[in-house]
């Protein structure tokens, strides 16, 4: 019941969260300090379409993908004269080593611009081949997420992921991966129509052979455009099996990984996936990429040409934004530090001052359901309130994939 609660009450208020007011003229803010951001840049082009995926992403074309990549690197110029300074980055898609070449180009030129020593690329796994891997070694990528899903032969087909690779061939991959950088990270997803525990458990051994240095352990997370295509494709999600599949996870991983995130498993200090977890703005570079800088959350055009023609004229591609209310900003503030497993509560009330007021219903909401517990001076997810935080975030994601649709719709973009 109160799973169900809490899933029905963060559908509702993310859905107004990412209400974007019509008629209000879109805008970046300049920053008016200089602390450290995430730099989040977007590469929406993959071999293939995965059924289940609401990313803005589109079949990769060769000339269009090189003429983006000229266009992101002119982004890139351009929030340097802006004024923006950014200390780690983060790139995904989308598939963006589809062009290894481009791709080294756009990250020596973001490293040399603003200094950035952190950098996190995704990647498939037929992508793992020598020549990438040198590549992206060589330009100083430190962590490396591979998108894997799952090692079950029966399920990449289903999910038409099989062409990058079959189970074994992943696990070979991986194991001659490991220890090239300084994190690799196997991004899984659970909760598939079809799975069940034995699968799961497969899955759970496997990694824990080869020893990745990180698993990120997403449920599977459905828009409104994908659902009919996860229905036809993978049947229907059950959510009543989410929660008993996470404790699953939990239990195997846990004490040779720590919870770096509600769902994120790492060994030491990696980076990890979540960068809204680690950084409290982060400004979001490319078509469709959605951007988090001093109050206001904004999301570039979807429109690929579009973004590309904007570039070329020198005008700033950015198709929507919105200025965080002070209950909203300070709710977004509460929800992504707890999804890190905790939260320095003097820091927050430092940050915010006499607004803390506005957070006081929300956290005594979780003390009362069992999902916090106290560790001065941070406010601690219990076993039962990590699970709280996967479902929050997962309803989080379908109401970012959401307003994903409705920018593709207002573009007048097809959904494929």
């Amino acid at each position: 019941m109160i799973n169900s609660l809490i899933a029905a009450k963060a559908r509702q208020e993310f859905s107004r969260v990412l209400h974007f007011q019509e008629g209000e003229i879109p805008h970046i803010p300049i920053p008016a300090d200089s602390k450290p951001r995430m730099l989040y840049l977007h590469i929406p082009f993959c071999e293939r379409l995965c059924p289940y995926c609401s990313f803005h992403r589109v079949v990769f074309k060769e000339r269009l993908c090189r003429d983006y990549f000229h266009a992101l690197r002119k982004e890139i110029t351009a929030y340097r004269e802006m004024g923006h300074k950014f200390s780690a980055m983060y790139i995904g898609g989308g598939t963006p080593t589809v062009l290894i070449d481009e791709l080294v180009e756009t990250i020596a030129l973001a490293r040399e611009t603003f200094g950035i020593n952190q950098v996190s690329v995704e990647t498939n796994p037929n992508h793992l081949t020598e020549e990438r891997l040198k590549a992206l070694k060589d330009v100083g990528v430190n962590r490396l997420s591979v998108g894997i899903q799952s090692f079950d032969d029966g399920l990449l087909k289903r999910m038409e992921r099989y062409d990058y690779g079959s189970s074994a061939q992943i696990e070979e991959r991986l194991r001659r991966t490991l220890g090239l950088f300084e994190t690799l990270n196997a991004d899984m997803i659970f909760n598939f129509p079809t799975q069940n525990a034995a699968m799961l458990d497969r899955d759970l051994d496997i990694l824990l052979s080869i020893g990745v240095d990180q698993t990120t352990w997403y449920p599977l997370m459905i828009s409104a455009s994908t659902k009919k295509k996860v229905e036809q494709t993978l049947g229907k999600v059950d959510y009543n099996q989410e929660k008993l599949y996470y404790n699953q996870i939990v239990k195997r991983l846990l004490p040779t990984y720590r919870l770096s995130s509600a769902w994120c498993f790492s060994r030491g200090s990696a980076m990890i996936d979540e960068y809204i977890v680690d950084y409290d703005e982060y400004a979001g570079l490319g078509s469709g990429a959605i951007g988090y800088v001093s109050g206001v959350t904004y999301a570039n055009t979807f429109d690929i040409p579009g973004y590309i023609d904007s570039m070329i004229k020198g005008k700033l591609p950015v198709f929507v934004s919105r200025r965080f209310s002070d209950k909203d900003a300070i709710r977004y503030d509460f929800m992504m530090k707890l999804f890190g497993t905790r939260l320095n509560l003097p820091a927050l009330k430092e940050k915010y001052g006499s607004s803390m007021r506005l957070l006081w219903p929300d956290i005594l909401a979780f003390f009362l359901a069992g999902g916090l517990s106290w560790k001065n001076p941070y406010l601690v997810l219990s076993p039962r309130g990590r699970y709280y935080w996967v479902i929050l975030m997962r309803e989080f994601f379908i109401a970012v994939n959401n307003f994903r649709d409705y920018c593709r719709e207002a573009a007048g973009l097809v959904m494929h």
